[in-house]
């Protein structure tokens, strides 16, 4: 039978490689984001599958559920959420860092994140189906310098996960935190505010993860035996490693 996936944040990056991806192997898709014309590049260039695009900004609650309860028949049922919306903005030390840019990302990778797992959930219960998929980061497992919020939204996203798990132990539904490391697509560029050439920096002289990857990841997780749940998946490219701890010395 065909298969129905809703993936968050489907017009760049991770998402649209996902989107690319299950299209490939036929599924439904289900695909939002704030941008329309993108939605419906997008939309276009994935003919030859079913596919409902909602324009979407994940921190409305009022329009998640608006979204959810107004899903057209053959979309209803749905075997896979891709929880990808999210955002990482400024690098700056806490004592500096934006606090609009702060109330942003805890809105984006958090609220909305929460928002709609919420709203979606209960009907993968009801059903005894489902697979929920997070895309978490190593910047919830290791802090960095300027990682402050981004890196506490992302070890949020861990935890939900994990709590999910047990919250779901009598059910058949799956859950799944994706943690990539260093990947380049528009993430950087989010996070500079559009400067290109801050982000281009973050990548010179490295070979990061694609968005490709991280799509094949999660193909992976959801092609699985059913009675196989893959917990969490941390990936980075071989130029990446965890590092030693910092210590600070006095002159």
């Amino acid at each position: 039978m065909q298969k129905t996936i809703c993936i968050t944040g489907a017009t760049s990056g991770f998402g649209k490689a996902c989107a690319e991806r299950f299209a490939r192997e036929g599924w439904r898709l289900i695909v939002t984001g704030r941008r329309v014309d993108r939605l419906q590049e997008l939309t276009d260039q994935l003919h030859g599958v079913p596919v409902h695009a909602v324009q979407l900004d994940v921190r409305d609650l009022a329009a998640v559920k608006t979204m959810a309860s107004n899903l057209p028949e053959g979309f209803r049922d749905i075997d896979v959420l891709v929880n990808n919306a999210g955002l990482a903005l400024g690098l700056e030390g806490a004592h500096e860092a934006s606090l609009d840019d702060w109330e942003t990302m805890i809105d984006t990778n958090i609220k909305g994140l929460c928002y709609l797992t919420r709203c979606l959930l209960p009907a993968m219960v009801a059903r005894n189906q489902g697979h929920i998929i997070n895309m978490g980061s190593i910047a919830g497992n290791y802090p960095y310098p300027g990682g402050n919020v981004y890196g506490a939204t992302k070890a949020f996203v861990k935890q939900f996960s994990r709590n999910l798990l047990t919250d779901l132990i009598h059910t058949k539904i799956r859950v799944t935190n994706i943690e990539p490391g260093l990947a380049e697509s528009e993430f950087s560029i989010v996070r500079f505010h559009g400067d290109k050439d801050k982000a281009d920096a973050v990548y010179k002289g490295t070979q990061p993860l694609t968005p490709v990857d991280i799509a094949e990841i999660v193909h992976w997780v959801t092609s699985v035996p059913p009675h196989v749940n893959i917990c969490t998946v941390e990936v980075m490219p071989v130029c990446q490693s965890c590092g030693p701890l910092a210590v600070h010395r006095e002159a």
